[in-house]
């Protein structure tokens, strides 16, 4: 099976997708999309995602969109290790977990949202105040979450899911310059998560520059 990874430096998505990939312990292909230059809305790219969004990941040729349907997909055709856990209770909390930050934290942050921010002449100092409020509500939403389930990593005591996208978002954070303090929970879950050598590796100083 061939693994080719569409992919963006800095972009949490993509992101994602390189440490579920790393935890699986998958040999794949990395070509990068450069966002800033518009890559990723060339008709060549359109042709495999039709969003022209990172990331896209090929299998034998076919695409897979979305970076939650790709970590999903891994976990059902690479079983071991495990992103989800077996029980469902755990496994919807898990996705309650990472869907705060798929689905309320990361879409209101991106680059296409930040472009149409400026666009509409809203300043950086107001830009950067966006994205420190909807990081912050979505913390303060995971925060119990992460102290009541977390262990050695944010749920369990086992790589998962949920690093797969607290430790993106957390660096993501970091390039605004969010507070954290108020998090302690989330900030010690991904300290530990971002030593681990399969995430470690899928870190955007890692990444080709493109």
């Amino acid at each position: 099976m061939k693994l080719v990874l569409h992919s963006a430096k800095r972009a949490s998505a993509p992101y994602r997708v390189r440490i579920g990939l790393n935890l699986k312990g998958l040999d794949f292909e990395l070509r990068p999309v450069d966002l800033v230059t518009n890559a990723h809305q060339t008709d060549a790219y359109r042709t495999l995602n039709a969003q022209a969004l990172v990331p896209t990941l090929e299998v034998d040729g076919r695409p897979l969109t979305q970076s939650l349907a790709i970590l999903e997909w891994l976990d059902e055709a690479f079983p071991e290790p495990r992103l989800l856990p077996t029980n469902p209770f755990d496994r919807a909390a898990v996705r309650a977990m990472a869907e705060i930050i798929a689905c309320d934290i990361h879409p209101l942050n991106n680059l296409r949202i930040l472009r149409a921010l400026t666009a509409l002449e809203i300043d950086e100092a107001q830009r950067n105040a966006w994205v420190t409020r909807w990081i912050s509500d979505g913390f303060s939403a995971l925060e119990p979450m992460v102290a009541r389930h977390g262990g050695a990593f944010a749920f369990g005591d086992t790589p998962g899911l949920v690093d797969c996208l607290l430790v993106p978002q957390v660096f993501n954070a970091g390039r605004f310059n969010v507070d954290l303090s108020p998090f302690p929970a989330i900030q010690a879950a991904a300290a530990r998560a971002a030593r681990h050598p399969a995430i470690a590796a899928a870190h955007p100083d890692h990444h080709p520059e493109r």
